[in-house]
């Protein structure tokens, strides 16, 4: 147990840097919650259609995600060692890396925006009308495609500030935008202060500006403080990297921008599963996402702990020292979470009330949100340790740990319940909860064996 608990020092140096990051989260999700409820007062319709397109653009959210987290892995043990042109390096190949993901994404979601959004709809309930649906989706997904550079450049630049242990800044930036996002969403979807209402075109307008802005602060705060950020000076003024190590990035970043990417490809598809249960199933997806979402903030913070204090002791060549860390984080992270899904729990038939839509789609939506706060604690687990593997730069193993666990476990045990048994919803998200207690074992598995403590700078 001594091995789990660590000091009053421990958890301040913890907690210092987690703060600014569970207020960020907190507020970026809390906001997107009274987003979220004010399209759900507009109708069933319009609600499952953002949801859908949101689902479709967690994808691209989350390979951006895996290009500057696996970027980031080297990007972190260099601010560990001081070396800040192998920090000015990464950024650059991070701007690479994340244009490349750009153009990939537009190009995807330009050409098969009604076959990704229809993959979601089907009959199946008394709730909803496809067609409605579906033209709500594709309004909404065509506006916010605009806004996906900003967000590019901004998850670069705030993964290296996180990395080099600055977290304030990307939470102002993110308390910011969503502040000025939700008020754009009050004025712009019921049409306030002499604006049309524009439904949901409103809400993916305010998004797309908050964006914009969130990258402003965050680009021009980091360039206007070269003292604390040394590795900005000169960034773009010989714009490149010698391919060899472009190359040894490249293929550092690859199975984690696979893996996140795979990893969320895979969730929408279980959603898919889910969806052949009828729209009003999509509808309390959508309604038990957005309020796990903020229950959630506190073990999710503990990921980016672990990838910033572990992955600075693993550049400093503390190797001991880094696993005893994350073995106290990971223990904090799976209390957090515990935490998380009790308050759940007790609000879970509550929290439906909020949205304008049928007694169906509440009853699901209760539903789904108790299932899933007796999950919570192995997601809080499951979640730091995959951060804890990738520290040490093992990230193809992450890659077999996540997302081809999904694809080859999860996703075809939920697409037999959906296509081939007759199983109700209610057990359906059950066994496709715990089914996750094979991976749990696994990664205790690796996670044991300590293959993944090591100094990867050296290899570089």
């Amino acid at each position: 147990m001594k091995k789990l608990i660590g000091s009053k020092e421990f958890y301040k140096k913890v907690l210092t840097i987690a703060f600014p990051i569970m207020v960020q989260n907190g507020i970026s999700n809390f906001v997107n919650l009274l987003d979220n409820i004010m399209i759900g007062r507009i109708g069933t319709e319009q609600m499952s259609g953002v949801s859908i397109v949101n689902q479709l653009m967690f994808v691209f959210i989350l390979c951006l995600f895996g290009v500057v987290s696996g970027a980031g892995i080297l990007g972190a043990q260099y601010y560990g060692q001081k070396n800040m042109q192998g920090v000015r390096d990464v950024l650059r190949i991070k701007l690479i890396l994340a244009a490349i993901a750009l153009m990939i994404a537009l190009s995807v979601f330009l050409t098969l925006d009604t076959r990704l959004i229809s993959l979601y709809l089907h009959e199946g309930s008394e709730t909803g009308d496809l067609a409605a649906t579906l033209s709500y989706g594709q309004q909404y997904l065509k506006v916010m495609l605009i806004g996906v550079f900003p967000m590019a450049v901004e998850m670069s630049y705030s993964s290296t500030l996180r990395e080099s242990g600055e977290t304030k800044v990307p939470m102002r930036a993110s308390v910011l935008a969503v502040f000025i996002n939700l008020i754009l969403n009050y004025i712009l979807i019921f049409g306030k202060l002499g604006a049309p209402a524009l439904g949901v075109v409103g809400a993916a307008i305010a998004t797309v500006i908050s964006r914009y802005i969130q990258a402003a602060y965050v680009v021009t705060w980091s360039h206007r403080h070269v003292d604390k950020n040394p590795y900005v000076e000169g960034l773009y003024a010989h714009f490149r990297v010698k391919l060899s190590m472009f190359g040894k990035v490249f293929l550092l970043a690859l199975p984690l921008m696979m893996n996140e990417t795979l990893w969320a490809a895979g969730t929408a598809a279980v959603n898919t599963c889910y969806s052949y249960r009828g729209l009003s199933v999509v509808a309390a997806i959508n309604i038990q996402s957005t309020i796990y979402n903020i229950f959630n903030i506190m073990f999710i913070a503990m990921g980016d702990v672990i990838a910033i204090i572990v992955g600075q002791q693993l550049g400093a060549g503390n190797i001991e020292e880094a696993k005893e860390t994350s073995a106290k984080i990971i223990t904090m992270s799976v209390v957090f979470a515990a935490l998380g899904g009790l308050l759940m729990f007790v609000i879970s038939n509550i929290f439906p009330l909020a949205y304008n839509t049928t007694e169906e789609v509440r009853g699901y939506a209760g539903l789904f949100i108790r299932i899933i706060a007796v999950f919570t604690p192995i997601h809080g687990f499951l979640h730091a340790m995959y951060f804890a593997i990738r520290s040490g730069g093992k990230t193809f193993i992450t890659f077999l740990f996540d997302s081809v666990y999904l694809w080859v476990v999860a996703f075809p045990f939920a697409y037999v319940l959906a296509h081939f048994t007759s199983v109700d919803i209610g057990p359906m998200f059950v066994y496709c909860q715990a089914i996750d207690l094979i991976k749990v074992t696994v990664g205790v598995f690796i996670y044991r064996s300590g293959i993944w403590a090591r100094n990867i700078t050296e290899l570089v």
